[in-house]
C-alpha cells in the first residue's frame, strides 16, 4: 500500500516561491547584517510606490526621475546654496527676486555693521522708563551732538542739572526724600546715558551724590534738604574739580622752565590752564600743538594760547616723529585713571606718550583724582566709544563730496574711536592735586585722600 505524503507547513508556505529559490528565513534566524539590507529593501519599496503614486496624481512630472530619501533631504541645501549664488538682479522661475535681493540687503547690512566693534559706546534709542526732567532731556542733546565734551566739563554739566532736578522735586505722600529722589534721579541717569556712554567722573561724581542722598536725616524739613544737597554739589565741585585744577597749575608750571619746548595733544582743559598760568608766571616756552581727526579739538587750544601770546606750533599726528627730537616735556591730560596705572586719554595720545619714550622725552599726565577707577584697563578695544560720523567728517573740508560717495560703499565702514590707552611703562609722572604720583603707585590714590573709595 502506497503512503501518502503529507506537506510540511514550510514547504506549504513556499509552494509559491520559483524554483531555485532559497527558502525565506524568518528574522529570529536573520543575521543583523540580513535585518539591516531588508529594512532597506523595504524603505525603497515605499519611496518607489510613493513616487508612483505622485507620477498617477500629476502626469507632468512623469517623466522626472524618483528621487530617494537622501535626495529629497538635500534638495532645500541645494536650492539655498543656489539663491545664495545667484546675482542680485537674477530673476528665477517663480518670481523669487525679491527674496534674493532681500538676502543681499542683510548681507551688506551685516558687512557694513563690523561686529566686532559692536561693543563700543553708541547711542542708544532714547526710549526710557519714568518721567524725566527738562533740564536732563536738553543736557542729553548737548551730550549727544557733541556740544560738551572734555570729562571736567560733561561732569560739571550733569552736577549742575542734577541741582535744578532736585530743587524742583517734590516728595510724594507717604514716602521720604531720602528713598524716593533716588528712585526718581534713575530714568534721568539712563537718559543721559542713552544719549552718550557715561564717563568715569560721572559716575564717581553720581555715585557720591546718592551716598549723600541715603545720609539725608529723614526728620529735616524738603526744602532745606535738597538746600542741603545742593550745597554738597557745589562743595563737589569746587573742591574735586577747580581747587584741583589750580594745584595742578601749580605744581605742574613748577615743571616748565624757560627755553622749553612743551608738546601737548588734542586739547586738555587742565593742561591748557597750565600753560596759561606759566605763561603768566613771565615764563618763556613754545607748545607744539598736535593734533588729529576727527573732532580736531587743538584747534581750540592753538587758538586760545595765540591768542594769550604763546608761540605755537600746529602738526597733524603722523607728523610727531619730525619734532620729537626737538621737545623737552610732553604734557597730556587724561579721561580716566586706572589703579594699574593706565591712562585713558584722547585716541592718539598713546602714540604721542610711546613716541617720547623712544626719544626719552618725559611725558607728564595733568590728570584730578576724581578722575581715578579701582578697575584694571589693558587696552582701549574693551571699552571705547565711537564718534558718530554724522558729526565729524573724516575728510578735509575741500572734498566734502567724498563722505556722501564713500558712505555708499558696501564693504566700507568709517570707525572713529575716540579713546586709546597709554600703558604705565610710556609714562613719567602724574601730577595730581594730592602731589606728583609715578604711574607704579597710581592705586595709592584713594589712601592719600584719606578714604577707601573715591
Amino acid at each position: 500500500m502506497p503512503s501518502a505524503v503529507v506537506p510540511l507547513p514550510e514547504a506549504a508556505g513556499q509552494s509559491s516561491a520559483p524554483p531555485g529559490t532559497l527558502p525565506a528565513k524568518s528574522q529570529k534566524q536573520m543575521t543583523k547584517a540580513e535585518r539591516r539590507e531588508m529594512q532597506e529593501r523595504q524603505r525603497a519599496a515605499k519611496a518607489e510606490k510613493a513616487t508612483q503614486n505622485q507620477s498617477k496624481n500629476s502626469p507632468k512630472s512623469s517623466n522626472k526621475p524618483a528621487q530617494t530619501s537622501k535626495e529629497g533631504a538635500l534638495a532645500p541645501r541645494r536650492a539655498s546654496k543656489a539663491a545664495d549664488l545667484a546675482p542680485k538682479g537674477f530673476q528665477g522661475a517663480g518670481g523669487q527676486s525679491k527674496d534674493v535681493k532681500a538676502s543681499g540687503e542683510d548681507k551688506s547690512a551685516h558687512t557694513r555693521g563690523l561686529r566686532i566693534f559692536s561693543h563700543f559706546g553708541l547711542p542708544k534709542p532714547t526710549a526710557h522708563k519714568g518721567e524725566v526732567h527738562p533740564t536732563i532731556v536738553r543736557l542729553g542733546l548737548q551730550f549727544s551732538e557733541f556740544k560738551i565734551t572734555g570729562a571736567n566739563a560733561r561732569c560739571i554739566a550733569t552736577l549742575t542739572a542734577f541741582k535744578t532736578v532736585i530743587q524742583d522735586y517734590v516728595t510724594p505722600p507717604n514716602n521720604t526724600l531720602s528713598r524716593h529722589l533716588m528712585t526718581y534721579l534713575s530714568p534721568q541717569i539712563s537718559y543721559l546715558v542713552s544719549a552718550r556712554p557715561m564717563s568715569v567722573t560721572m559716575g564717581n561724581a553720581i555715585r557720591q551724590l546718592k551716598l549723600d542722598i541715603s545720609g539725608t536725616d529723614i526728620d529735616l524739613p524738603e526744602q532745606d534738604a535738597k538746600d542741603a544737597l545742593c550745597d554738597k554739589i557745589d562743595t563737589y565741585i569746587r573742591d574735586r574739580i577747580i581747587a584741583a585744577d589750580q594745584v595742578i597749575e601749580e605744581t605742574a608750571g613748577n615743571k616748565i622752565k624757560d627755553g622749553d619746548a612743551i608738546l601737548t595733544y588734542a586739547r586738555s582743559s587742565v593742561v591748557e590752564k597750565v600753560l596759561l598760568a606759566a605763561y603768566a608766571d613771565g615764563k618763556q616756552f613754545t607748545v607744539t600743538v598736535v593734533d588729529s581727526r576727527p573732532m580736531l579739538e587743538g584747534k581750540k587750544l592753538l587758538e586760545v594760547l595765540s591768542f594769550a601770546g604763546i608761540q605755537c606750533t600746529y602738526l597733524l599726528l603722523p607728523a610727531v616723529g619730525s619734532v620729537i627730537t626737538e621737545i623737552s616735556m610732553v604734557l597730556v591730560g587724561a579721561h580716566s585713571l586706572h589703579s594699574n596705572g593706565a591712562v585713558f586719554s584722547r585716541a592718539g595720545t598713546a602714540l604721542v606718550a610711546m613716541m617720547a619714550k623712544q626719544h626719552l622725552v618725559p611725558v607728564v599726565v595733568c590728570c584730578e583724582t576724581y578722575k581715578f577707577s579701582e578697575t584694571v584697563q589693558l587696552d582701549s578695544f574693551t571699552r571705547n566709544e565711537l564718534a558718530p560720523v554724522e558729526l565729524f567728517n573724516s575728510f578735509p573740508q575741500n572734498k566734502q563730496q567724498d563722505l556722501s560717495s564713500l558712505s555708499d560703499q558696501p564693504n566700507l565702514q568709517i570707525l572713529n574711536p575716540l579713546y586709546d590707552l597709554t600703558p604705565p611703562s610710556s609714562i613719567t609722572a602724574v601730577v595730581t592735586e594730592v602731589g606728583v604720583i609715578p604711574p607704579s603707585s597710581i592705586s595709592s590714590i584713594p589712601l592719600a585722600l584719606g578714604r577707601t573709595m573715591l
